[in-house]
């Protein structure tokens, strides 16, 4: 089963990647990518990915998450790539949305074959910029595990601050692990994104020539970003049935 889809609606993160909705109009391909993956993210999801999925199990799942978009407590999204026929489904990122607290909860998980690409920072600071730009959210945080080094470099190049570890708070099949909470705030955000777009360089950046670091991933993403219409076009725990989860993924897989 192909991980190539159609979509109506695409969020660009530069020339070479966008969000799509995930929803249950992409449940086959979804499937596809699942079962290419879910061995390796068992490791980092305690909650998922610990059986072989099923079509109607996705396609349940990502009909939860498409109801709950409709209702405000969740921004599911699959990150594609170009492919012949549509868009070949490379991962996910989602925001789970607590709306009286004006705050969130990011979680991610990518491909195998699409690591190092720097796929989960772009998408992960375009919805960044919507949770403290459009949602008008005060607080967003990303919990993982402790020796998910990955993750954690996603979340401290990003500026999340290491707010504290939750001892054996993950319940794997074979044992316990610690989490380590990060947390940004809407002014630490719209203070570093000031900066990266004043062009604000580093000696050292100044003298290779290169641009920020914040700034190449805020014009990769697109700042202000909205769904648009392509007419040609044809996993944390808020725990809901697995294998392909719909809430927080708290333990966000590796970039």
């Amino acid at each position: 089963m192909p991980t190539v889809t159609t979509a109506l609606f695409t969020w660009p993160l530069g020339d070479d990647a966008v969000l799509i909705p995930r929803t249950a109009a992409i449940a086959e391909a979804h499937l596809a990518l699942v079962e290419a993956n879910y061995q390796r993210l068992a490791r980092w999801f305690p909650d998922a990915f610990q059986e072989p999925p099923t079509l109607d199990g996705v396609r349940a799942n990502l009909e939860r998450a498409g109801q709950a978009w409709l209702e405000g407590s969740l921004l599911p999204l699959s990150i594609a790539v170009p492919a012949e026929g549509g868009w070949r489904l490379v991962g996910w990122v989602q925001l789970v949305i607590d709306g009286p607290a004006r705050s969130g909860e990011v979680g991610y998980w990518l491909d195998a074959g699409h690591v190092g690409r720097g796929l989960v920072t772009r998408a992960v600071t375009a919805v960044l910029d919507h949770a403290f730009g459009p949602l008008g959210l005060e607080r967003v945080a990303l919990p993982t595990t402790v020796d998910n080094t990955r993750s954690r470099s996603v979340a401290e190049r990003l500026g999340f601050t290491q707010e504290g570890v939750l001892r054996e708070a993950a319940a794997f099949p074979d044992g316990r692990r610690d989490l380590v909470v990060y947390g940004l705030l809407t002014r630490e955000w719209h203070r570093a994104t000031r900066d990266a777009s004043s062009g604000r360089r580093t000696d050292q950046e100044s003298r290779s020539g290169r641009m920020p670091a914040g700034l190449a991933f805020s014009q990769a993403a697109g700042r202000t970003p909205s769904l648009n219409s392509e007419k040609g076009a044809q996993e944390c725990p808020r725990r809901t049935p697995r294998p392909c989860p719909t809430a927080s993924a708290l333990r966000s897989a590796p970039r």
